[in-house]
């Protein structure tokens, strides 16, 4: 049965108190997203303000993301995750007060976006390096999967309930019920009982360290070129869910309801996507599901852009969502596989500025060029581009997957990752007593 696989993470007590947690908080987040957003473009009718926004949200991602790595890689990942957990609730509470006592100005949305940011700076590489604290190395490739699965399941409820609020009641109660969902998660933290390896504050200059994540990354090919194609599709093609309100209102007519309509169906195609790879009990071939889904999502975009009709833009977010899941779930996967637990939130939080730092640079590049020449061509374009990149990235797989193998051997003779064994399928959990793994000069077999 491929389920109870998908699932077998959640055998773990503390991966199930912060699964449960997650789900709740993360429903709540993408609602505030999706009225965040409305309430920017409600106030202003600004294409650029939409991108500004998501800009001043996610750059201190990309400015802050080495000292969150240092931080994931030398403190108590743990505590440090209650503490900006805390912090995400504060913010989001402060945003509802403001809004539904009707005194919430545009200058407010992007103050509390900034300092939403630099939270997210440090809570990102922690909460992902975190998850090899609370489940073994041999399920840490299902542990990513679920996280991503969770975060997506949350993608279809939040911007779907968010919508008929906004709709209804206005976008202030979509801030106060984000702000209240987090006492799920916090509760989860706080009844786990963590055994985590001692950590200890950072000895020496701190860019020394922050270089040694970056140092590890540039030299090692496999890791290099995945986070280069996530980053460049994460600023040509992943805003176009900055430009959402402007399909939803002007291009498709459907308002705030059918933003939340179309929000939940890339979540509906995202969830499917993340199950998929949650069902995976191998990493061998994942370099191929990078390249084709990376590919799959930019012409799936270029396909959306032309779409006039509602119904049927809907139904084309759905693989969107899927393809899009399926590339960073993937290459999530591959770099926590070859990367060691030593410098594992260093490397993520380069991982995190590819994903969500770059993301700003691309969304005020979309609000500027839809100012310009429309929101379609705009993401017609940033599909393009996707494309291209995918097709470069796979004629260099087949040395990539090469220098890739050697790394996960490596890490795995290292003690540094899933616990993995060549079997005559591919890469197999659980190695057999004794066997001390594959060669390492020995390139696996496509």
């Amino acid at each position: 049965m491929r389920l109870p696989v998908a699932f077998r993470s959640l055998r773990y007590r503390n991966y199930r108190l912060f699964a449960g947690g997650q789900l709740i908080t993360l429903t709540g987040t993408w609602m505030q997203n999706v009225a965040q957003a409305w309430l920017v473009y409600r106030l202003t009718g600004s294409a650029v303000l939409l991108g500004a926004i998501g800009f001043t949200q996610q750059i201190p991602v990309f400015l802050l993301g080495p000292a969150g790595g240092i931080i994931a890689d030398h403190f108590h990942r743990h505590r440090v995750v209650i503490a900006t957990q805390s912090a995400s609730m504060l913010l989001a509470g402060t945003l509802a007060a403001l809004t539904l006592s009707g005194v919430v100005a545009v200058w407010h949305l992007f103050v509390i976006a900034a300092l939403l940011g630099c939270v997210n700076a440090v809570d990102i590489p922690s909460r992902q390096a975190f998850v090899v604290d609370m489940v073994s190395r041999a399920d840490l490739v299902n542990a990513i999967a679920l996280n991503s699965s969770m975060f997506n399941s949350a993608r279809v409820v939040g911007p779907s309930v968010a919508g008929l609020l906004v709709a209804w009641f206005g976008e202030g109660w979509c801030f106060l019920i984000n702000a209240l969902s987090y006492s799920g998660v916090l509760t989860g933290l706080l009844m786990m009982n963590v055994r985590a390896p001692v950590r200890r504050p950072p000895e020496g200059p701190a860019l020394e360290h922050a270089v040694a994540g970056f140092r590890f990354v540039a030299q090692n090919p496999p890791i290099l070129a995945l986070l280069l194609l996530l980053g460049t599709i994460s600023i040509t093609a992943m805003p176009y869910i900055v430009l959402m309100p402007i399909f939803a209102d002007e291009v498709l007519g459907r308002g705030p309801a059918g933003l939340g309509i179309l929000m939940g169906a890339s979540g509906v195609g995202a969830v499917a996507g993340a199950l998929l790879l949650a069902a995976r009990q191998e990493v061998h071939g994942l370099g191929t599901v990078v390249a084709l889904a990376a590919a799959g999502f930019g012409a799936l975009l270029m396909a959306f852009s032309a779409s006039r009709n509602f119904w049927f833009s809907v139904a084309l977010l759905v693989p969107v969502g899927f393809c899009q899941m399926l590339q960073m779930g993937s290459s999530n996967t591959l770099v926590q596989s070859m990367s060691p637990d030593r410098l594992r939130g260093r490397v993520m939080a380069a991982y995190s500025m590819m994903f969500m730092g770059m993301a700003p640079m691309g969304s005020l590049l979309a609000g500027l060029l839809a100012a310009r020449f429309g929101a379609p061509i705009t993401v017609a374009l940033g599909g393009a581009v996707a494309l291209a990149a995918a097709g470069l990235f796979a004629l260099n797989l087949p040395a990539l997957r090469v220098a890739g193998w050697r790394l996960i051997v490596a890490q795995e003779m290292a003690g540094g990752d899933p616990a993995q064994e060549i079997t005559g399928g591919g890469l197999a959990l659980d190695p057999q007593p004794g066997n001390p793994g594959p060669d390492p000069s020995i390139p696996r077999p496509n």
